[in-house]
């Protein structure tokens, strides 16, 4: 039986880890009039409310529970009172913070509230004096050099099973155990490259270890940005403790990842995610642009010759390295989960042939079983000859006999765990659980005990928080990470991700609405400023940070555009035919059947929908109705919608959010919920008219003009940039060239009104007056419309750019780009008099030849040239055998 390295038996009535009693609600009455304290401490404790019983008080002073920590004393002092009492305003400046940087955390189950929402994020820091410190750094190494060398033995000689040091059940038994990693040599020696663990802070000042994340850790980039938050939010406390910085651990992870691929410092490293659907999504994209990585999903992949290659646009790329977040089941449809479509078919045998580096490496499932805690005293005593310098939390593994008649007992005190992951089990926490709770508990463990883990219960510590102008204590957790920084040597990073439990709640878990802090360690020592933006990269170190621009990203950014502009398209033309039906000037039949017919052909209204000029009321409501229909609505799902184009344009967005900046997806995020909630104001109001209507396109307009100059200004003019330009000009043409055609059809250019609301929806009422003062002519039109090539609405001008950004894209990528602008109409063929000229037929209606057929060509044109660039660089259905690099 495994022997728990927690000192003796927990008393039934503990409280335990992950756990805090519910504490009432703080009174929402300012304290701050009523105090005249003699320095800022005093005030701290004055509006502190102290720890829960049993609980370690992290804010008071061990040996005297009436003072502050020194650690806490010094913070207040940095703050000073006219700090404290300004503590409201710099929690509204966090929260508008991490809403105007999109940081989010996506909740699975969430799905009244959205997919995403505002990661949680606590005012004050959680604060680790350097003797703490010291105990954790030195523990979390010596158990990452452990796990380490289990992973080398379970998959290498397995003396551990043979000499009965670890029960078969725990490590074969278990889903997560890996039967084709077994005889793998990882590249570079090392198997685990990030680990992380749980640790709690007991009421005797230990810290111990709770568990530990070996497969895909999160937080790296949580914790980083909790960091760069609250340092702004207390920069002198920040500097006056010497808090140690995290930039050296980072780039020691990533010298260390370049040390040990199989191409030394040229190594080619991406980091691979589930996609935006995962709950972590932000912090994927996050740590990605921080360490100048590529983010790929698993289809941006593919396995060539026993080598893994990036689907680019210029080919296939060699990846030496690739840190991966998603767990190991997923890697490899061919070898793991035949349904996954996260993975990489042929990963694993890239990993066995030695040419990846993957980090971290599959196969450590068994590890982060609560089972393993009570093994693991022994073990490192035969492993690495050393006691346990951290602590684990008493762990009973109920599939011995032994350890299961010796926690029946103890249930109330204890957690009761599942020991294999997606058994279907829950947690039972001992002491919610009633008599004929712990009864049914104890059944099941008798009838599967295998299948079950006990655990001691242990006070957490509970750090001081800012709530409804107090100081309130919450339990928390920290998690450590272990990061490798070469060959079989690892570092600690100093700092960690902390997570609150939620007030009147019991878990600390961030799914369950718990929130997270700061972590601030402290040195006497002189504090690292070392930057991943200081040092100066060599002429050929520049030359490979350049990002590749994979098939996934290119694609979206492609559609990003596409997207973009239909909005933009929908909304002019939705705002125009609103403000011509409910206007008071009399509107002309032709006029009205343009408005019809162009509203129809964007699909603004449903096709059978009376026509404006047959029923303008209801064409008008019918279009409002549209525009943005709620969830659970006949019209939801109706394409080319005002709502259904933002939605559209969000989740392109979302796809490549690591390319695009903090404001520019913060207006992207705006525009679509904006948008959606002012018609849902709209319908929710029997009586709203078209002036509520035109008001919400007006806002998304705004919005929409700001996104297009981010795009404009704020992104880097490469391969991927210049595919969304294409999509841009792709729909621009085709829409345009859709609504010439149909103003040339319905005769709408020959009624003045008409005229000016064709030249409206080209957005250029403005040029045309300033050019041509009160001038309606044909000539005129086609002119500024057609034929100019400073006017970026006009159809030349259109041409012209995307002949420019096909030629740029097949320098970057592939000659066939330059092949397809030849499909393009050429605009140095266009005439003006040939163009303008019309001819009366026999009925007495009027005939554009040359103009219609160039209409025609321009809108056939732009569908040809998005299924060709959909084939050549998307599908990349002509290099299927195509293999780039060694």
């Amino acid at each position: 039986m495994q022997q728990p390295d927690a000192p003796g038996r927990p008393p039934k009535d503990a409280p335990g880890a992950y756990f805090q009693p519910v504490t009432p609600e703080a009174s929402r009455d300012s304290l701050f009039d009523e105090l005249s304290p003699e320095s800022p401490g005093d005030w701290a404790l004055s509006l502190s409310m102290p720890a829960d019983a049993g609980h370690r008080d992290e804010l008071r002073d061990g040996d005297d529970p009436q003072a502050l920590a020194p650690h806490w004393a010094r913070f207040f002092e940095h703050v000073g009172t006219e700090g404290l009492a300004d503590l409201n305003r710099r929690a509204d400046n966090l929260q508008r913070q991490i809403r105007d940087n999109g940081v989010t955390y996506n909740v699975y189950a969430d799905s009244a509230k959205g997919l995403q929402r505002p990661w949680a994020l606590d005012l004050l820091p959680t604060i680790v004096p350097p003797e703490d410190w010291a105990q954790i750094e030195a523990g979390v190494l010596q158990r990452a050099r452990l796990l380490n060398a289990m992973m080398a033995d379970l998959y290498g000689p397995q003396t551990l099973l043979r000499q009965a040091m670890l029960p078969a059940a725990l490590v074969q038994g278990h889903p997560g155990y890996l039967r084709a990693m077994q005889g793998v040599q990882p590249v570079g020696g090392t198997w685990l490259h990030i680990v992380a663990f749980d640790l709690a802070h007991g009421p005797d000042g230990r810290w111990w270890v709770v568990g530990q994340r070996t497969q895909a850790p999160s937080g790296l980039g949580y914790l980083l940005e909790n960091r760069i938050a609250i340092a702004r939010q207390f920069p002198k406390a920040f500097a006056g403790l010497k808090v140690q910085r995290l930039a050296a651990s980072y780039r020691a992870l990533m010298d260390g990842i370049k040390a040990m691929a199989p191409q030394g410092e040229n190594a080619r490293i991406a980091l691979l995610t589930p996609g935006p659907y995962n709950e972590t999504y932000f912090e994927h994209a996050y740590l990605a642009r921080y360490l100048g990585l590529t983010l790929v999903e698993g289809s941006d992949l593919t396995v060539r010759d026993q080598r893994l290659y990036l689907k680019t646009l210029s080919g296939l790329e060699p990846v030496h390295a690739l840190i991966k977040r998603l767990d190991d089941e997923w890697l490899d449809p061919l070898e793991m989960r035949a349904d996954s479509t996260l993975g990489v078919p042929g990963l694993l045998q890239v990993l066995r042939a030695g040419n990846l580096l993957l980090a971290n490496a599959p196969g450590s499932a068994p590890l982060e079983s609560s089972a393993l805690l009570g093994f693991l005293p022994a073990i490192s005593r035969h492993l690495l000859g050393e006691e346990l310098a951290l602590p684990s939390l008493a762990t009973w593994w109920c599939g011995e006999d032994a350890a299961l008649r010796e926690v029946l007992p103890l249930l109330k005190s204890s957690v009761i765990k599942p020991t294999y992951p997606r058994s279907g089990l829950d947690t039972g926490m001992g002491q919610s659980l009633s008599a004929r709770e712990l009864d049914e508990w104890s059944g099941r463990m008798a009838r599967h005990p295998d299948d079950y883990t006990v655990q001691a219960w242990l006070p957490l510590g509970q750090t001081p928080t800012w709530a409804e102008e107090r100081l309130v204590s919450r339990s928390s957790m920290l998690r450590v990470f272990a990061l490798a920084d070469g060959p079989q040597s690892w570092r600690v990073l100093p700092g960690g991700l902390v997570r609150l439990a939620p007030r009147g709640q019991l878990m600390a878990s961030m799914q369950r609405g718990g929130s997270s802090a700061d972590c601030w360690v402290l040195t006497d020592g002189p504090v690292d400023h070392t930057s991943l933006l200081q040092s100066a990269p060599s002429t050929m170190a520049l030359a490979h940070q350049k990002r590749p621009v994979t098939s996934r990203a290119a694609e979206n950014l492609f559609w990003l555009g596409r997207y973009t502009e239909r909005a933009e398209n929908a909304v002019r033309l939705a705002q125009i035919v609103l403000n011509h039906l409910g206007g008071e000037e009399p509107n002309s039949k032709p006029l009205m059947a343009w408005l019809s017919a162009t509203a129809q052909e964007n699909a603004l209204v449903l096709p059978d929908v009376p026509a404006a000029e047959q029923a303008s009321r209801v064409f008008a409501r019918s279009l409002m109705a549209g525009l943005s229909p709620a969830p659970g609505s006949p019209l939801y799902g109706q394409s080319c919608s005002v709502g259904f184009n933002l939605r559209a344009l969000k989740s392109a967005a979302s796809q490549v959010r690591e390319r695009l900046s903090p404001e520019n997806w913060n207006l992207i995020e705006r525009v679509e919920a904006e948008f959606a909630r002012d018609c849902a104001a709209m319908a929710a109001d029997a009586e709203y008219g078209t002036a509520e209507a035109l008001a919400a396109l007006q806002g998304a307009s705004e919005l929409l003009s700001a996104i297009t100059g981010a795009q404009t200004d704020r992104m880097v003019r490469d391969s991927g940039w210049r595919l969304l330009s294409i999509g841009r000009h792709i729909e621009r043409i085709a829409t345009l060239a859709r609504a010439l055609r149909l103003s040339l059809e319905t005769g709408c250019l020959l009624d003045p009104i008409g005229f000016e609301a064709v030249v409206a929806l080209f957005d250029s009422t403005i040029t045309f007056h300033a050019m041509y003062q009160q001038r309606r002519d044909m000539v005129a039109l086609v002119d500024l419309l057609v034929m100019d090539r400073d006017n970026p609405r006009s159809l030349a001008w259109v041409v012209q750019t995307l002949r420019s950004r096909l030629a740029k894209l097949a320098q970057a990528a592939t000659v066939q780009d330059a092949v397809l602008a030849q499909g393009l109409p050429d605009p140095d063929t266009w005439v003006l008099a040939e163009l303008s000229n019309w001819q009366r037929h026999a009925n007495g209606e009027r005939h554009w030849g040359d103009l219609e057929a160039l209409l025609d060509d321009c809108e056939a044109a732009s569908v040809q040239l998005s299924e060709e660039i959909t084939r050549l660089h998307f599908s990349h259905a002509d290099r299927a055998n195509k293999t780039v690099g060694g």
